[in-house]
């Protein structure tokens, strides 16, 4: 086995930054939802962790990854081979045989990584209301039949892939299938009591920040990563970007300015998080000042687009459908347009810059048949939850909180301070050493 240690040293760095993302998600989450389901938000996601590696080893990297017989056929068209169950015949196995690769086990766990974030993406749509067990069921088949398919059609040589889909780092494959699965889902297990009438306003604006930050910083791993080496379009991934998100960002407070008077954090990182997702499919294949032009789109488009469900009626809790699903779409459709594939000869450019009409064809296909097909299977896989488990906790339940329901824990223990900030020892409130007789 030959491997190239930088592109190994790389992408060791790129998959861990990947992980990270899972954890900031949970704080961007978490810092979102009201604070009586802040740790049930943030545990959706940390089980995303668990039950993704467990299947990924197990079966999912096969089905992703592995070609079945010749890999020309049609099952190979859909899904994967059984070879590499439980990561069989990969240990001493490199990426590429002319020593310019990696090991193949850094590259499983790079791909996984991606399917431990797509599976927690969805849950931001379920704030409040979903009965833990149910999401971990719901967690297990979902990626099992809805993202290892997914996967294999865009990465692992399957039908789209075939066809001449360019997915940079995801867009497709992550947000787009995990926002079409949050619709999904949260028309099947319905709205959380109160929802249109109480304000449902984020507990902790810090804890967003946070994890937006943490999502903005992994997600250099997550875009300049999936190069897969070390050269030219993992630069241009890189800085594209930067330039995306925070052109994002910044097109979003604008709108807020302008249509409400005021800019706000939350704007901010919602805002930023749009051009991240806009951005993914795309950053490896567009010059920079497309970059920016994918950023300010996302940014305006995705600030209008989160107030949707208002309109449409669907309680998507933490605008997963307005974020994610509508910013896929953007980022995949503008490589239709934009796309100009600067350090690969060859490629056909997007039809702004001289390119043929079918490659933007094609990145509209791919949204909508990942979009159709995740929401389908999604819908059904949660309708069987919901009718034989039960998908949602009681009313009274989600009322009380789920956190002290479902987990027997809250996210922050008041209970010893008074309104003076003096805390209480056994019962009777402690007097500061300042203030007693002789101090």
């Amino acid at each position: 086995m030959k491997i190239d240690g930088g592109t190994t040293a790389w992408m060791l760095t790129a998959t861990a930054l990947v992980l990270l993302m899972t954890p900031g998600l949970a704080f961007f989450y978490g810092g979102m939802t009201r604070a009586k389901s802040v740790l049930n938000m943030m545990m959706m996601s940390w089980v995303s962790i668990i039950v993704v590696t467990i299947t990924w080893v197990l079966y999912g990297h096969s089905l992703a990854f592995d070609a079945v017989g010749d890999g020309t056929g049609i099952v190979n068209k859909f899904i994967g081979g059984l070879d590499n169950l439980g990561l069989a015949g990969m240990v001493e196995t490199a990426t590429k045989d002319d020593g310019t690769g990696m090991p193949s086990l850094v590259f499983s766990m790079f791909q996984m990584t991606f399917a431990i974030i797509t599976v927690a993406l969805i849950s931001g749509a379920l704030a409040d209301r979903v009965k833990f067990g149910a999401w971990v069921i719901f967690g297990i088949v979902w990626v099992s039949l809805v993202y290892f398919p997914v996967a294999h059609w865009v990465w692992g040589g399957g039908w789209l892939s075939s066809l001449g889909i360019e997915d940079f780092a995801g867009g497709t494959v992550v947000h787009i299938n995990a926002g079409a699965a949050a619709l999904a889902v949260a028309l099947v297990i319905g709205k959380r009591v109160g929802w249109g009438k109480d304000p449902m306003r984020p507990h902790n604006l810090t804890l967003v920040l946070l994890g937006a930050g943490l999502l903005w910083f992994g997600w250099f791993g997550f875009n300049a990563g999936s190069e897969l080496a070390v050269d030219g379009t993992t630069g241009l991934a890189f800085i594209n970007t930067q330039i995306a998100t925070a052109v994002a960002a910044g097109a979003w407070l604008l709108v807020e300015k302008l249509r409400d008077g005021h800019s706000t954090s939350l704007g901010v990182a919602s805002g930023a998080v749009a051009g991240l997702v806009a951005i993914t499919p795309a950053c490896g294949f567009v010059d920079p000042w497309a970059a920016f032009v994918i950023g300010a789109i996302a940014g305006v488009v995705c600030a209008y687009a989160v107030g949707l469900k208002y309109k449409l009626g669907y309680d998507d809790s933490l605008d997963v459908v307005g974020v994610h699903l509508v910013g896929g779409v953007v980022g995949a459709v503008a490589l239709g347009f934009v796309a100009a594939y600067p350090f690969a000869d060859g490629q056909e450019k997007g039809i702004l810059l001289g390119g043929p009409l079918s490659q933007l064809g094609v990145q509209v296909l791919g949204p909508v048949a990942v979009g159709l097909y995740s929401f389908v299977v999604s819908w059904i896989i949660a309708k069987v939850i919901d009718k034989t488990m039960g998908f949602r906790i009681g009313a009274e339940e989600e009322i009380t909180g789920i956190d002290i329901t479902s987990h027997a824990e809250t996210g922050y223990d008041l209970g010893t301070i008074h309104s003076s900030g003096v805390a209480a020892v056994n019962g009777t409130a402690a007097v500061p050493a300042s203030k007693k007789v002789g101090a």
